[in-house]
């Protein structure tokens, strides 16, 4: 069985930065990607960022060039820079073991707010 608790939300201003994380347990050997989503009040789920077991990685237009993924053994980790209200959201984490098995974490919520 696979766990994965993310961390590090919170408020921010507009222009601020925060880092989350999301520490996988369990058995992940053999995970194909993690990916980072998030859902704003009112709208569905998106997509924001996955990296692949080989470290390839790509990103939603909206966030390119201001949020970086990166994962280093069992955590996956979202950098956020230039944060914007829009960005408000819960972010969930998602690992993948090809396209038939994944897992979902609880979500940690983002308020980007003067």
């Amino acid at each position: 069985q696979v766990q994965l608790v993310e961390s590090g939300g919170g408020l921010v201003h507009p222009g601020g930065s925060l880092r989350l994380s999301c520490a996988a347990s369990g058995s992940i050997g053999g995970m194909s990607a993690m990916t980072w989503y998030r859902q704003a009040p009112g709208k569905e789920r998106e997509f924001v960022t996955t990296i692949t077991s080989d470290g390839t990685t790509s990103y939603a237009d909206s966030v390119k060039g201001r949020f970086t993924i990166s994962r280093l053994q069992n955590t996956l980790y979202l950098q956020m820079n230039s944060l914007k209200p829009e960005d408000t959201a819960v972010y969930y984490c998602r690992l993948w073991f090809g396209i038939a098995t994944n897992y979902w974490g609880q979500g940690t919520q983002v308020t980007v707010s003067s």
